[in-house]
């Protein structure tokens, strides 16, 4: 199965049905604070709610399609990140991720995506990754930031979320201006 260590910390998998009740224990415990920005959070309200979304997950992975993948923080699943896709003709993909209210702040989410901006063109040898984020969603745009993405773009009225319509930042970075840049640094 597959697996990305992200650090002594922090680790990625591929979730199995028999991660499904810890999930769904995960998103309860951090529902309001998820549903202010993903509109899938009110259709998972159990367990088996996952189970058509793991599979989903699952064949995804074996397509070579991308991955979603459980942030494993210290053992204990604290999130989901990975990859929307794959577009293997132009070799990009987009990165969309979120973690538990009570993990915010320690870094975690970074190193999480750092890892997947290095999976990416590393392993798949892309060569161009986006963030998509929600423009009143701080915590979330300063992921890109912080990693030296650029902006590109806002995207009006980009996603309908449960009863409105809100504005989506377009964040990208291209292998070579990662290598150059951000790699050079070794952080």
């Amino acid at each position: 199965m597959f697996t990305l260590k992200v650090d002594h910390q922090v680790e990625l998998k591929l979730l199995v049905q028999r991660d499904a009740e810890e999930m769904i224990t995960v998103v309860d415990e951090s529902r309001d604070y998820l549903r202010e920005w993903l509109p899938w959070v009110d259709n998972m309200q159990v367990a088996e709610d996952y189970h058509p979304v793991i599979q989903m997950w699952l064949e995804q992975f074996a397509k070579n399609d991308g991955f979603q993948a459980g942030i494993l923080f210290e053992g204990k699943l604290v999130g989901m990140a990975g990859f929307h896709g794959v577009d293997w003709r132009n070799k990009k993909t987009t990165i969309g991720y979120w973690l538990a209210k009570g993990y915010q702040g320690k870094g975690i989410m970074t190193r999480v995506t750092k890892a997947l901006v290095d999976y990416a063109f590393e392993e798949l040898q892309l060569n161009r990754v986006e963030i998509h984020c929600g423009a009143e969603n701080q915590r979330s745009r300063a992921i890109p930031e912080r990693l030296h993405f650029q902006q590109e773009g806002i995207l009006r009225d980009g996603e309908f979320l449960y009863d409105h319509y809100h504005d989506i930042v377009v964040y990208g970075i291209l292998a070579r201006d990662w290598k150059a840049s951000y790699r050079s640094k070794k952080d």
